[in-house]
């Protein structure tokens, strides 16, 4: 068993969009749009096969994102070295992106940085 996808709406879905594709490589398909609904997606692929649907609908619930929450947290993208960690990581913040943590190693090993992007979405950025 695998996971197909992973999805979440998003109130901009351009900006969304150009957010996966400019700093983690995404390739965005070209979209739907259901006329009946106005649901619009685009599924983004990236270079190991994921896919992440980014969907805009009318009447979203708009609920404060806080940093430690039940559910799903953060998307973790590995980048493949510490220098690209810390590489993305100084971009992320010198377009504006609010750095968590890191780059650093945690407890459990790992060498990461967690980024708040796109819509205040947590972002974790490791090797």
């Amino acid at each position: 068993m695998r996971i197909e996808h992973i999805a979440m709406y998003a109130d901009d879905l351009n900006a969304a969009k150009e957010f996966f594709v400019k700093y983690l490589g995404a390739a965005a398909n070209e979209g739907y749009h259901n006329k009946n609904t106005n649901f619009k997606s685009f599924f983004l692929t990236f270079e190991d096969g994921a896919r992440l649907e980014i969907m805009n609908k009318p009447q979203m619930e708009h609920v404060d994102k806080k940093v430690n929450q039940t559910g799903y947290i953060h998307i973790a993208f590995s980048v493949g070295s510490k220098e690209k960690v810390d590489e993305l990581t100084e971009k992320l913040c010198a377009d504006g992106y609010d750095v968590l943590s890191g780059p650093r190693t945690t407890g459990d090993g790992y060498y990461e940085s967690c980024v708040v992007g796109i819509e205040k979405n947590q972002i974790e950025i490791t090797v």
